[in-house]
Parts: structure tokens; C-alpha cells; sequence
């Protein structure tokens, strides 16, 4: 059985998630001890339970220890199955953490996976709906990895009712991920901005202090604005940029009460503006999640982004317990390249 310190480094919900998913799919048995312990309120939450269960379903394994307030579980997996699942958060709790989960194991099945969560879909401390659709699966597809993702409704906190459906086809083999050695910095960038109950001047103002923000640096920007039907109001925005060379860029900022619209705008222009700048292949954000999938891959992966987050770097150090995976890492300019070397897959 694998031990795995769920206090170190980032210490919170991620170890966990990975951690269950990396088991199901090398069939190793794993426990999970001081599970979020360094939080205000450390132990499993309701979120975290629902990955679990959703992993336990998709490889018909068990668990021991599943119960609000845990600090410790162990995960016993068994064969990945295809098939229809469904399962609600019951909180507006990250519909996409959940999802990442889920999609591990999944692209090993021997046939279609069918998907369907209910929570949040735009909630803090995780990537929103339109981030996952529009940067993190396109980066997956060009791996091989092939998943439809559909959006039914909105959810932002306090009461979630965010609803998701995805089919996560079946992937033999994945293929590194490259970008080659162009420098360039013409993006073409698109955006949307989601709002529910709420004025629609609120949306514009976001989409325009984006736009401002974005034009100063000579970019010109498609950013759309979409009214959803949400059970809370909500407002938030997500920039995604895309060059020649399949360079994946994403930003996003999430309205808050007190919060002006255009500094939700601005926050998410300059955030994508600093990824463009620094002549990175994908963001900072999307480092920790696409790590698992390189380190599986057929081959040696390289990608150079902003920096190393504390994410990352645990994800890093959860990979090496379940793979056999080696990682490098060197400044290149403004830059950090990354080289992920695979020895055997699984």
C-alpha cells in the first residue's frame, strides 16, 4: 500500500484527488493520512467525498474512512469500467475538480465513459466551466485525449445546481505534448463573459475593462457575453489565447460581492497579458493538471510556462510515489521549461 502525507507541500484537496485517481488507474492500493490538515478546517469536505465516490464508482473499488471531517482514508480500487455516472456535490462545491478526477482513469476504459455532475461551475479556487472547456480539453486533444464536454447550467456559490455533462472517449496511447521553439506573441484571443441575476451592465462593464486592458497592449479581443439561468448570482469572465504553434494560454477572474466589474475585467486581461509576455506554451494554472497526463505519455513531454506553482510541485512529488516519471526544470528567459520524462508509463 502506498502512504501518501496529505499535508505536504500544497496540503490541500489536490493530493487527495490525484491521489485516489492515480491508484485506480496503477490498481494500487493507497492511503491517505492528515488529509487537509494544516486548513482552518482540516479534514475531508463534501467536495472531496464526491470525487472519491466518483472515482470508487468508475473503477468499482472501495474506500474506508469516507465521512465529513476524516483525516485519513484508504482507497482499494478495482477494474476501470465504461459506462453511465452521475453524481452531485450537493454543495456548490468545484464541478471541475471533481471532473479531473474522473478523467485520469476514465481515457483508459475500454469504451465511451459517460459523465454527469451537478455543484458549481464557476465557484473560487478552482478552474471555471469555460476554462476547462476552452483551454484545458483542447490542450488534451492535442495529447490524443478526446472528451466532449457539454455545459446544462450555471452554478455559483452559495447554492451551486451547476450542472456538466461529458463523454470521455477511449485514448490507447498518449502523445507528449510540444510546442516547438517559436517566440512569437500573436494570439488570438477569445473570451467569455457569464452572468446570472444580475444587470447586463454589469457583464459589459467586465467585457469592456478586459477589452481596454487588452487593446493597450495591441490585442484585440473577441469576448462574448452570455446570461445564464443560475440558482445564485454570479458574474465572471474567462480569456483564453491560441497561437500557430497550438500555444495554450488561459486567465479568468470571479465576481464577488463588493467587487467592481471592472476590476474583475482588468484582473483577468492582465493576468493572460503576463502569460503572453513571458513567452510561455501554457499557463500556470494548467501545469499541475496537464502533469499527470504527460507523465503517462508515450514519450518525453516539454512545455515552458510562467512559473512552478506550489500545485505543481506537489503534483510533481505525488507523480513520483505512483510512476515511474522523471522531472527537470531550468529557467529559460522569463520563463520555466519543463521536461517530463516517462521511463515505463504505468
Amino acid at each position: 500500500m502506498i502512504e501518501i502525507d496529505g499535508s505536504y507541500g500544497e496540503g490541500g484537496g489536490q493530493i487527495l484527488r490525484m491521489a485516489v485517481a492515480l491508484s485506480a488507474l496503477t490498481s494500487r492500493d493507497v492511503r491517505i493520512t492528515n488529509i487537509r490538515a494544516g486548513r482552518p478546517k482540516p479534514g475531508l469536505k463534501r467536495q472531496h467525498m464526491t470525487a472519491i465516490e466518483a472515482v470508487r464508482e468508475i473503477c468499482g473499488g472501495r474506500v474506508e474512512g469516507l465521512k465529513e471531517g476524516s483525516m485519513e482514508v484508504e482507497f482499494f480500487p478495482g477494474k476501470i469500467e465504461e459506462g453511465l455516472h452521475h453524481f452531485d456535490i450537493g454543495t456548490a462545491g468545484s464541478i471541475t475538480l471533481v471532473l479531473q478526477s474522473c478523467i485520469l482513469p476514465s481515457v483508459f476504459a475500454e469504451r465511451d465513459t459517460r459523465i454527469s455532475v451537478s455543484g458549481g461551475t464557476d465557484v473560487r479556487w478552482s478552474p471555471p466551466w469555460d476554462y476547462f472547456r476552452n483551454v484545458f480539453l483542447p490542450l488534451l486533444d492535442r495529447m490524443g485525449i478526446s472528451i466532449d464536454g457539454k455545459l446544462v447550467r450555471r452554478g455559483y456559490y452559495p447554492k451551486g445546481g451547476g450542472a456538466v455533462e461529458v463523454v470521455i472517449h477511449p485514448c490507447g496511447e498518449i502523445i507528449p505534448i510540444g510546442f516547438g521553439t517559436g517566440n512569437e506573441k500573436e494570439f488570438d484571443v477569445k473570451g467569455v463573459v457569464n452572468f446570472s441575476s444580475l444587470p447586463e451592465h454589469v457583464a459589459e462593464r467586465v467585457r469592456s475593462a478586459a477589452e481596454k486592458e487588452l487593446r493597450g497592449k495591441g490585442i484585440e479581443a473577441k469576448i462574448d457575453v452570455k446570461r445564464a439561468e443560475a440558482s445564485s448570482p454570479g458574474v465572471g469572465i474567462v480569456l483564453w489565447a491560441k497561437d500557430r504553434h497550438g500555444r495554450m494560454l488561459g486567465a479568468d477572474s470571479l465576481g464577488e460581492r463588493g467587487k467592481p466589474a471592472e476590476k474583475v475585467g482588468r484582473e483577468a486581461a492582465v493576468s493572460l497579458l503576463e502569460e503572453i509576455e513571458s513567452g510561455t506554451d501554457i499557463d500556470i494554472r494548467a501545469v499541475d493538471q496537464i502533469l499527470p497526463y504527460a507523465a503517462l505519455a508515450n514519450g518525453t513531454s516539454s512545455f515552458r510556462c510562467r512559473g512552478i506553482s506550489n500545485h505543481a510541485e506537489t503534483e510533481m512529488w505525488l507523480l513520483e510515489k505512483f510512476l515511474d516519471v522523471k522531472f527537470e526544470k531550468r529557467v529559460a528567459g522569463k520563463a520555466v521549461e519543463v521536461t517530463v520524462s516517462p521511463f515505463k508509463g504505468t
